[in-house]
């Protein structure tokens, strides 16, 4: 990928984790003010708030993995935003009483933001290798 193309692959990256960062901090807001009451009601309270810890943990993750530049953060930035987009997403919809189906979707989402980690495991070891030789 020459410097151009990187550049722009880049941008879109952040872009897309500034939208998810966004959202993540909108959530919130509107937890503890406009949907309070509807949370509460539902006692969902703690389901909301576990999908915006994890979805601005994980935004914050991609943001510091996007700046390391090897092709292993940049996988893990990848499964990490589809974490976020399952696990957050499927909480923030079962918080509001969305449909039951989505649960399964929750721990799937889970895994997604697992393997992000692994990968900044492998990651650390390539570049370890990378740089003895």
């Amino acid at each position: 990928m020459n410097e151009s193309n990187q550049e722009q692959g880049n941008r879109g990256l952040l872009v897309t984790i500034g939208v998810f960062g966004t959202i993540g901090v909108v959530a919130g807001s509107l937890g503890a003010h406009a949907l309070r009451d509807t949370l509460q009601g539902s006692e969902h309270v703690d389901v909301w708030q576990t999908a915006v810890l994890y979805n601005l943990m994980h935004a914050v993750a991609c943001l510091a993995a996007i700046n390391g530049g090897t092709r292993q953060m940049r996988t893990a930035v990848w499964f990490w935003l589809t974490g976020i987009t399952l696990f957050s997403g499927s909480l923030y919809c079962l918080a509001l009483g969305g449909p039951k189906w989505l649960g399964p979707i929750t721990p799937l989402g889970g895994a997604f933001l697992i393997i992000g980690w692994i990968w900044v495991v492998v990651g650390a070891f390539t570049r370890n290798r990378r740089n003895t030789h």
